[in-house]
């Protein structure tokens, strides 16, 4: 992938040139000639013979696409690495709530991507539906279809609606604006799952089990966008480290649950561990609601710590 972070020395001073000094005093000469020239015409004369100019020196060369390719970049040698500090900032920013709550929403939603996952195989190749290896593989197709609904509704959908939040503001908009987009989890969440689990144990048609995987895959793909979005909306400067907690969060959840979800379908049956994943993602949630109120409050709390880190990621060149 290319990299898009490029050093930028400070401009402090530009050193005036001769050349582009009488250029831009013959232009404006000349125009008196005429017309009085509008001041749009003299800036852009201006500008086009100082970015024609051989004098002056740009901050930031275009690179070439090897140079953008390359493992090494040069600038990054000349910058203050604090290996120290990238360590131990993501687990300093546990104490920041909306970024332990980003990670939490974001761990819980790739739980029921597991226990989805875990337990399709098994259900699909079992009677009735003695799927083949090939055609379980094949049932994901829904999986696909449901993660581009998803994306879609997140995405552009999701930006339409941040906007209409905005305006509804006053113009401001506020990070908390997309997380009522949860809403739409209750339904796709918690509806998929009791399709999936009463359909499995009651050998309900195979199509129904198929739609519930689409049901569930545009649910976690519209649940994994939002709590990364909220958490850079709300933490943008240092949003790199801030993503590493995160991940950690959700990584330790992810990992966690892989264990538990053939003990506990097989004990408590596929209809009652459904159910209760069902109303267990209803209640993890509505814990948008308690961000919805408190989230902007917390934020303001946490107004001198986050500067603070800002001011040492600027410092070692770590903010893009």
């Amino acid at each position: 992938m290319e990299e898009t972070n490029f050093h930028r020395a400070p401009m402090t001073s530009i050193e005036p040139d001769a050349d582009i000094e009488d250029e831009s005093i013959s232009v404006i000469e000349k125009a008196h000639d005429g017309p009085a020239p509008s001041e749009e015409t003299v800036n852009f004369s201006v500008e086009r013979n100082m970015e024609a100019a051989p004098g002056l020196d740009p901050l930031a060369r275009k690179k070439s696409y090897w140079q953008k390719l390359a493992i090494f970049q040069a600038d990054s040698f000349q910058r203050k690495a604090n290996f120290r500090g990238m360590i131990l900032r993501p687990l300093i920013f546990f104490s920041f709530p909306v970024i332990s709550f980003s990670g939490f929403m974001y761990g819980a939603i790739v739980c029921y991507f597991n226990i989805l996952n875990g337990t399709a195989s098994v259900i699909l190749s079992s009677p009735p539906y003695n799927f083949s290896a090939s055609k379980v593989g094949l049932s994901y197709v829904s999986c696909l279809i449901g993660v581009f609904i998803g994306a879609f509704f997140s995405g552009p959908l999701g930006d339409r609606f941040v906007l209409w939040k905005a305006r509804r503001n006053n113009g401001i908009m506020e990070p908390e604006h997309r997380l009522w987009l949860y809403t739409s989890l209750y339904i796709l969440i918690s509806g998929g799952f009791l399709v999936w689990g009463l359909g499995a144990a009651h050998q309900i048609h195979w199509f129904g089990l198929v739609f519930a995987m689409g049901m569930l895959a545009a649910a976690i793909t519209i649940g994994c966008q939002l709590p990364i979005s909220y958490c850079i909306d709300s933490y943008k400067n240092m949003s790199g480290d801030a993503i590493v907690t995160v991940i950690l969060i959700r990584n330790t959840m992810s990992f966690a649950v892989s264990y538990g979800v053939t003990p506990w379908t097989e004990t408590m049956g596929y209809q009652n561990a459904f159910i209760m994943a069902a109303f267990v993602a209803m209640a993890q949630i509505s814990l948008f609601f308690t961000l919805i109120k408190y989230g902007k409050r917390l934020r303001k709390a946490s107004t001198p710590h986050y500067w603070k880190y800002v001011n040492q990621l600027q410092a070692e060149g770590l903010v893009h």
